[in-house]
């Protein structure tokens, strides 16, 4: 146990020395990794929950039915421009008022996102997520 622990600076200089090479794929990454989030999540309000069932979602969380609809054009257009890199500003611009859409209703459920409902840190993780693609930009595509 001691010898390992005697290798964990070692271990963690190697780590940062690879790391710190490579911080110019933290845009690309953060961008894939949200493009992923929402095309994910426009793929359920499609084919998971249906569109009747999303409205009926949204309209039992007091909001109305037909915003199902920009929001679901937000979700799958932002995802699309994130994962190609194109306007990746913007669209990270775009998704932050749907996020905050979003908090409507889980907000009243906690903070956790395991608690009965959905809590609200999972949706203010993806705010802060966008906010700092926003600030990136969409990075470069090759190592």
């Amino acid at each position: 146990m001691l010898g390992r622990m005697k290798a964990l600076p070692t271990l963690l200089a190697t780590l940062d020395r690879a790391a710190a090479s490579r911080t110019h794929l933290a845009p690309l990454v953060l961008r894939l990794g949200l493009g992923a989030v929402f095309l994910a999540h426009s793929y359920a309000k499609l084919f998971v929950f249906t569109l009747p069932g999303t409205i009926a979602f949204f309209q039992a969380n007091g909001l109305p039915g037909w915003t199902v609809y920009p929001v679901l054009a937000a979700e799958l257009t932002g995802g699309l421009c994130l994962m190609f890199g194109v306007w990746v500003r913007l669209a990270a611009l775009a998704l932050v008022p749907v996020m905050l859409g979003a908090l409507v209703p889980h907000a009243s459920n906690g903070w956790m996102f395991s608690n009965p409902g959905g809590g609200w840190e999972y949706v203010a993780l993806l705010i802060v997520a966008l906010v700092a693609q926003l600030l990136l930009g969409p990075g470069r595509a090759k190592a």
